[in-house]
C-alpha cells in the first residue's frame, strides 16, 4: 500500500474517531500526527498501520486555521497551497476537517 505525506488516517477508538496527519513517510517508517494534538507524533510500518485498522480519509492534508498557541503553530507543517483552496473531488478545503468515514456497525 502506498501511503504519502499529507493524507489523513483515521482509527475508531473506545467512543470516538481519531485522525492523524501524514508528515513523513520514509522507506520503511511512517510519522503520524495527532489533528487534534499536533504535538502528539509517532511513528509506524504501513503493514502495522493497516494490521491496527487505521483507514485512509482523505489524501488531501487539513491544515488548521485557528491554532491558537505558538506551539501548536510551529508543530503544524507549512501547507504546499492555500489552506481555503476548495478540493470538489473532496469536497471539502484544506482547512475544513475531514468527515470520518464511519463503518455502519448496526446494519444486518
Amino acid at each position: 500500500m502506498d501511503i504519502y505525506v499529507g493524507e489523513i488516517y483515521g482509527k475508531q477508538t473506545t467512543g470516538k474517531f481519531v485522525m492523524y496527519n501524514v508528515v513523513k513517510v520514509s522507506k520503511s517508517v511512517i510519522t503520524l500526527q495527532n489533528i487534534d494534538n499536533p504535538l502528539s507524533l509517532f511513528e509506524t510500518t504501513s503493514e502495522k498501520l493497516t494490521s491496527s485498522g487505521y483507514i485512509r480519509i482523505s489524501q488531501t492534508p487539513y491544515i488548521d486555521l485557528d491554532a491558537s498557541t505558538p506551539k501548536r503553530r510551529k508543530a503544524t507543517k507549512k501547507p504546499s497551497r492555500c489552506p481555503l483552496t476548495f478540493d470538489f473531488l473532496e469536497d471539502r478545503a484544506d482547512s475544513e476537517r475531514p468527515t470520518p468515514i464511519m463503518p455502519d456497525l448496526f446494519s444486518a
